[in-house]
């Protein structure tokens, strides 16, 4: 026979008074309900000051702040941010100012280009390779090929060597390209290229050499540019899983090695779900020594629109809040003071 166990004894429960336990959940921290007519601000500032939204407007803050101090902001992402259509936003936030320099994989320049060349990009990749047609777009690999041995040969990199094609072009949607945009504004795009992972390495007109050297040439401009994020500068890895997570580590590894100091800046991962590369390499190991990582998790075509808009928002706001506190110190300083203005303007 099993001997039968005990029920416990819950007259012996310690219980505590509720108000003098921690709690995570406060009403301050709860949302906001908004009416007909809120923008986009609104909108931000009425979310729960919890979790996920929380973080969002923590990134937007970093960012805000970044670019105001003139700090750096390096924007990193995936192809699929081209894909889904986001590339007008990224152009705008360059065109502003708000970004100082973008990383990429070279499956973004795949679409970019096509976008730019003829409007339209991202084929039916199953059915494709079905038929033994995918990634044979000659078009494609003829031009971005071209670009990066002419870049090879003129002491580009890759980013530089394509974006430079695509705006000399008389491509019809050059306009709303990342790569062109960026090299006239010249502001540094690296593209960290894989070998064998984009669709024009499988083309005849594609050199390895070329590849290699263009992109290896982005590597060393990114660790050139990480020391910039010292002291309140942002990274931004939007959808890359692998490549950009590894690279960045690497090359702030680098910059650390070389003697910079790079450890006080916000890091911000935005995916579809949280993946260990860039929780490790984005958001934790990087900011283990004073900066603070960010994880936002939803998708590329609602997320980055909100987050692009809101940090246009805020930084108008801080820009003009700045501006009327620089022209109350200029008041002050007068002869006279207020005063002595209201007096001159009375005689």
């Amino acid at each position: 026979m099993t001997r039968r166990t005990p029920p416990v004894d819950r007259s012996r429960v310690r219980t505590q008074p509720a108000r003098r336990r921690p709690s995570k959940v406060k009403t301050v921290d709860e949302a906001r309900p908004l009416g007909p007519g809120a923008g986009v601000g609104d909108l931000l500032e009425s979310l729960p000051d919890l979790l996920g939204a929380a973080e969002l407007n923590a990134a937007i803050d970093a960012w805000v702040k970044a670019w105001a101090r003139d700090r750096l902001v390096l924007f990193g992402f995936g192809a699929h941010l081209i894909k889904v259509g986001l590339a007008p936003i990224v152009v705008d936030l360059l065109e502003r100012g708000a970004i100082g320099g973008l990383m990429m994989n070279g499956a973004g320049c795949v679409h970019d280009l096509e976008l730019a060349m003829m409007g339209r990009t991202s084929e039916d990749v199953a059915e494709a390779l079905d038929e033994g047609t995918f990634g044979m777009a000659r078009e494609t690999a003829e031009r971005l090929n071209g670009a990066i041995a002419a870049g090879r040969d003129d002491g580009l990199g890759m980013g530089a060597a394509i974006g430079r094609d695509i705006f000399t072009s008389k491509d019809r949607y050059a306009a709303r390209s990342v790569l062109a945009t960026a090299w006239r504004l010249e502001i540094p795009v690296t593209v960290h290229a894989a070998i064998g992972t984009d669709i024009h390495h499988m083309h005849p007109s594609a050199d390895g050499a070329a590849i290699g050297e263009t992109s290896y040439r982005d590597f060393e401009t990114l660790a050139g540019l990480v020391p910039r994020l010292e002291g309140g500068g942002v990274l931004l890895n939007v959808g890359s899983a692998v490549i950009l997570p590894e690279v960045f580590l690497k090359a702030l590894a680098l910059s650390r090695n070389l003697g910079n100091r790079v450890e006080r800046f916000t890091t911000v991962n935005c995916d579809f779900l949280r993946q260990y590369r860039p929780q490790m390499n984005v958001v934790e190991r990087p900011t283990r020594l004073g900066g603070r990582g960010l994880s936002l998790v939803g998708q590329h075509e609602v997320l980055i629109p909100l987050m692009a808009a809101g940090v246009v928002e805020r930084h108008a706001e801080a820009m003009k809040a700045k501006r009327s506190k620089q022209t109350k110190a200029g008041a002050r300083k007068a002869p006279g003071g207020r005063r002595g203005a209201a007096r001159k303007k009375k005689k």
